[in-house]
């Protein structure tokens, strides 16, 4: 599991290291918010955040907490350019420039422009379930099978990758995402994850300079053609970073959103409810609640800061725990039980601020679409028994693989 956060610093604490404790980090999340709900990790050289009050505060706060790595006392810049890219994207400035990036697609995203997606959405899922349950029972991998590719399949539709390049897409995400494991050289390691980024950079700048010379009606068109504010056009970089954030991130969060939602609902035995008059997309805010994608978010102070009575320095970098603040007790009536209709739900799961998650009506579109298609494929569904493995990521929370028992419906 990899523990490192691209600026060099190690993520996760020693407590969360193990298969076990990140598979269910809840109980020293509950520990940390009574005995220690601001503390200094001095091996990270890193402060945790805890309670939910504190955490929204933080990203409330974008002139005193900073999403931008490069500020934090210790920050090692990336050996490799290509590398670096991310730091270009909003995910990793603050405003105003975080604002005039974030422009450049914001209304692609928008509830009201994903309207016209969702059959796309709804037919592909049908597709990707049609293979993975193709028996009349049996069992499958849901990872593999469906949460990971759906979401995939989506972003590269809005960027107008064409179909029969959405293997690659695959590959490079899949390539991009995973962290080392412990018997692994690490040089093959690194050298697989650069070969996927050179692959990636020249099919994306082949792209970026196609729909410069002949706008489409796409994603891809719109990052690339769009002006600032100043009148001026995001560079081949820009672009580039922007287009491996989109990737990156919305499979990331809505991979393992929908894997949580199916293990939320097969823990708490809620797929015939879900079938009846409950409503999948208020189950799905619990499952944003109780099990967050993302568990963790990094700021660095820009100024002297006092929380819970502890001094941060200007400098000092801050990992907020939105798994912790999502199950805060003086936010949540009953925070540690799954309540599927639970509302009102002011959960953190896709942050807060300035840099609320950009996709998250998407996510939460082909999370519902997914469950949707699921309840409607299958007469019975249920994970296997089988030790769960947590993903190998600092700060995203859900499972490497997810065995589901089915019937269907046909």
């Amino acid at each position: 599991m990899s523990s490192a956060d691209p600026g060099g610093l190690q993520v996760l604490p020693e407590e969360l290291e193990s298969r076990e404790a990140w598979l269910e980090p809840f109980d020293w999340y509950r520990t940390m918010r009574e005995d220690a709900p601001v503390r200094y990790d001095s091996d990270r050289r890193t402060w945790d955040v805890f309670r939910y009050e504190d955490v929204k505060r933080i990203l409330d706060d974008d002139e005193t907490f900073s999403v931008n790595p490069r500020m934090a006392d210790g920050f090692r810049e990336p050996d490799r350019p290509e590398e670096g890219l991310i730091f270009e994207t909003m995910l990793f400035q603050d405003p105003p420039r975080h604002d005039e990036l974030r422009g450049i697609v914001d209304d692609a995203f928008e509830p009201r422009a994903l309207t016209d997606l969702e059959p796309k959405i709804r037919e592909f899922a049908i597709d990707l379930l049609g293979e993975a349950f193709a028996g009349e029972d049996g069992t499958t991998e849901l990872v593999d099978a469906f949460a990971y590719p759906l979401p995939v399949t989506v972003i590269a539709e809005l960027l107008g990758v064409p179909a029969e390049d959405r293997d690659r897409f695959k590959r490079w995400s899949d390539t991009l995402v995973e962290a080392t494991s412990a018997d692994e050289d690490t040089e093959e390691y690194n050298e697989r994850q650069r070969a996927a980024q050179m692959e990636m950079a020249s099919y994306f700048f082949e792209m970026i300079e196609d729909r410069r010379e002949s706008p489409r009606d796409d994603l891809m068109t719109q990052i690339v053609t769009r002006e600032l504010d100043d009148g001026s056009r995001l560079s081949e970089q820009e672009a580039l970073g922007t287009c491996i954030l989109l990737l990156v991130a919305g499979n990331i969060t809505t991979t393992n959103l929908i894997t949580n939602a199916v293990r939320c609902f097969s823990d708490h035995d809620l797929f015939e409810e879900l079938r009846g008059e409950a409503s999948v997309q208020t189950a799905i805010e619990e499952v944003l609640r109780y099990r967050s994608p993302v568990q963790a978010m990094s700021r660095v102070a820009t100024e002297d800061a006092t929380i819970q009575g502890s001094t941060i320095e200007a400098g000092d970098r801050l990992i907020v725990w939105l798994g912790s603040a999502n199950r805060d007790e003086r936010q949540f009536d009953d925070a540690d039980a799954f309540v599927p209709d639970r509302t009102p739900n002011q959960h953190l799961g896709f942050g807060h601020g300035t840099h609320y998650c950009l996709g998250a009506p998407l996510a939460r579109l082909e999370a519902k679409v997914a469950i949707e298609e699921l309840l409607d494929r299958t007469s019975t569904v249920g994970v296997a028994d089988t030790e769960l493995q947590p993903t190998r990521s600092s700060l995203v929370y859900g499972v490497e693989s997810l065995p589901v028992t089915y019937e269907t419906s046909e």
